[in-house]
């Protein structure tokens, strides 16, 4: 299946690169690309990952990679939806989120 990132999932990985070179840029492209490449294996088993129980409602999933969350949907598609910290208030910045 194909995998495809929201425009905030790619401004979340930006954020997560831009935090993390700041002490170093090495890694921070590491990161990235491990991120990104957990993404695209969700591309052949799509429901590998639960339902996340508090937005089931938009049938996001979650898939943990190191400190930081993936949330996708599956549909046509898998759609990246956001790339989070697993520190962050994420209820807040997934709310209402398509």
């Amino acid at each position: 299946m194909k995998v495809v990132l929201t425009a905030h999932a790619e401004r979340d990985l930006e954020a997560i690169a831009d935090w993390i070179a700041q002490d170093s840029p090495r890694a921070a492209v590491e990161v990235v690309k491990r991120l990104r490449k957990a993404c695209t294996n969700l591309g052949p088993y799509p429901l590998a990952y639960a339902i996340e129980p508090r937005f089931a409602e938009f049938g996001y999933r979650k898939r943990v990679v190191g400190p930081y969350l993936v949330f996708y949907r599956v549909a046509e598609t898998v759609k990246i939806v956001r790339i989070l910290h697993g520190a962050r208030d994420y209820d807040a910045a997934l709310a209402g989120e398509d």
